[in-house]
């Protein structure tokens, strides 16, 4: 099958799964809404007053499209990320490039932004300074030796995060609880209803880094092949990874910027895919996009009903998913000892 055909017949099945949770997740939550009166309030039938348009179109709405935003970049990071480095482990939230983006969110929250549009943008700019950060310390410290070694890298990844962490535990213990927000929360992962505004811009800053990722592709899958060679054949390697570095690190601000911490989902989506689709990524980025996104809205419809009225924060269905995955990758990448 070409790749034009598969990456076709790949995006209708995921569109077709996407849109059925979609559904379910509108129908769904602990106010009990009938089915006739969801529908009624989508097509703007209802009062806007009436419960069915406030928890319809209110709440579950924009919650809806923060889940399909977060988690579509979230797993086109993870692509790029993994492209990347060369490495099926790498991710945001591995890579420690997750707690950098939360420190940089905590330290907007300490200087107050958070209400207004020009205020969450203050608040994407810092998470995306932070991811930059730890993912260039994780760089650094894992190419110190010839090549990225999967070990160096998630050991670095995971030292970059323990740091982070502890740098967002030292500034949560020195400053008032109220001027943070609910921020211990947040950290958890959280997909609570975002305004239209915020939502624009988060879409806008999502689409930007799935660009800057979508557009090179092709030069991502010679880069699979090795530095020199991708050079021989007319990639500008360096140029091509500080542009891929970039969008990654732009998809993962944003989303810590607008919903918090949330793990895993960079490293399920793209394993689950290359066994469905293969390694190329003019598919992979794609189909990357809209399967995160029926992900991570599937594991937030159960976070907020498995235990209604009270919810679950997403980031743990996320982590329950992905910890296995991630043993198992890691356990895939062993080579015997000569």
């Amino acid at each position: 099958m070409s790749p034009v055909r598969r990456l076709l017949v790949a995006l209708t099945t995921l569109l077709a799964v996407l849109a059925a949770v979609a559904v379910v997740s509108l129908l769904v939550g602990s106010a009990a809404v009938e089915p006739a009166a969801v529908l009624w309030a989508v097509l703007g039938r209802a009062e806007p007053e009436s419960l069915e348009s406030v928890v319809t179109v209110g709440l579950r709405l924009p919650r809806i499209a923060a889940a399909i935003l977060a988690g579509g970049a979230l797993a086109v990071a993870g692509v790029g990320f993994q492209a990347l480095t060369r490495n099926p482990l790498a991710e945001p939230a591995v890579l420690g490039v997750s707690s950098g983006a939360a420190f940089g969110v905590v330290i907007a929250q300490v200087l107050g932004l958070s209400a207004t549009v020009l205020e969450t943008l203050g608040l994407a700019v810092f998470a995306f300074a932070g991811a930059v950060l730890a993912a260039t310390a994780v760089w650094i410290v894992a190419s110190a030796q010839r090549g990225l070694v999967i070990q160096t890298l998630l050991l670095a990844g995971v030292i970059v995060g323990i740091f982070f962490s502890s740098a967002i535990a030292v500034v949560v213990s020195l400053v008032d609880v109220n001027r943070l927000g609910g921020v211990i929360h947040w950290l958890l992962g959280n997909l609570a209803p975002v305004p239209r505004p915020s939502l624009a811009l988060f879409a806008a800053l999502a689409a930007l880094g799935v660009w800057l990722i979508a557009r090179d592709a092709r030069e991502l899958n010679l880069l699979a092949l090795g530095e020199e060679t991708a050079t021989q054949l007319g990639v500008a390697t360096e140029r091509l990874k500080l542009r891929i570095f970039l969008g990654a690190a732009l998809l993962t601000g944003a989303v810590v910027a607008f919903a918090g911490p949330i793990g895993f989902v960079g490293l399920v989506v793209p394993h689950v895919l290359r066994r469905i689709v293969g390694e190329d990524n003019r598919v992979l980025v794609p189909t990357a996009l809209v399967a995160g996104a029926a992900f991570l809205l599937g594991a937030d419809t159960i976070a907020r009903t498995v235990i209604a009225p009270a919810e679950l924060s997403v980031g743990v269905i996320t982590s329950f998913c992905g910890a296995p995955v991630f043993v198992y990758v890691l356990r895939s990448q062993r080579r015997p000892a000569p």
